[in-house]
């Protein structure tokens, strides 16, 4: 076990759409940063496309005016290594989306991610007495809004271990391809997160103007499954390179 690195930001995570898709493993398999490999649930590949309030956000444990709180959706693929003898399970984007020029301008410069910044909304209707509720994320593109929604009902619950929801969720490392071949790596840490089971999922924009034509066969049809996750505070340490 190595000793974590300082932190670098710090935010909450709450009210998280996640839609998961199973897909061929030669479609993210590109994607898969140098030091890593696709992290296989049941045999099976998974993409998720995920929507989620960032709320309260430091850099260096500094607050940024106008930056503190805003919306991300972000198409991602899961992925591990084995290091200092442990697996760490992780993530790597494959697109972000925020509202904010600057967030993406730091996120692309310092960790070389794949954001870009466009006009964004959302709004939640967490359920109450029996009543269905509603998380759902919205950005501004080509002229058009596009939309990512769950509805849910009852209370969130601590997934089964050794289910699609703890999978999907709890993966605490994130992984980036850099420029010159390279990977960063950089750990997440936050509790596990409750879920709600989605009783209707909606995700609608043009999936290949944004993501590609090859995710459009994936991406177009229902999820596999779909949960909207309570969330948390959330830290983010400094990255390291692989190797170093």
């Amino acid at each position: 076990m190595t000793t974590p690195t300082k932190r670098f930001l710090t935010a909450g995570w709450h009210h998280l759409v996640m839609l998961n898709y199973e897909v061929d493993p030669d479609l993210v398999a590109r994607f898969v940063p140098a030091g890593t490999e696709i992290d296989f649930f049941c045999g099976k590949t998974y993409l998720s496309v995920v929507g989620f309030r960032f709320l309260n956000t430091r850099l260096l444990g500094v607050p940024v005016p106008c930056h503190r709180d805003f919306d991300e959706v972000n198409l991602r693929c899961y992925v591990k290594r084995t290091a200092h003898g442990e697996t760490r399970r992780g993530v790597t984007f494959i697109r972000e989306l925020v509202p904010k020029r600057m967030v993406a301008l730091v996120a692309n410069r310092v960790y070389n991610e794949n954001y870009i910044h466009l006009p964004m909304r959302s709004r939640i209707d967490l359920p109450h007495n029996g009543s269905i509720g509603r998380a759902a994320y919205e950005w501004r593109d080509g002229g058009r809004w596009d939309r990512l929604s769950a509805d849910f009902a009852g209370v969130p619950l601590q997934p089964a271990p050794g289910s699609e929801p703890e999978f999907i969720t709890e993966h605490y490392w994130g992984y980036t391809r850099q420029r010159d071949g390279g990977t960063l790596e950089y750990q997440v840490e936050h509790p596990p997160w409750r879920v709600w089971t989605a009783v209707r999922a909606h995700f609608e924009c043009d999936v290949a103007a944004l993501y590609g034509p090859e995710f459009a066969p994936y991406l177009l049809k229902p999820p596999t499954s779909a949960f909207v996750a309570d969330g948390s505070e959330v830290v983010v340490r400094r990255g390291v390179r692989l190797g170093c």
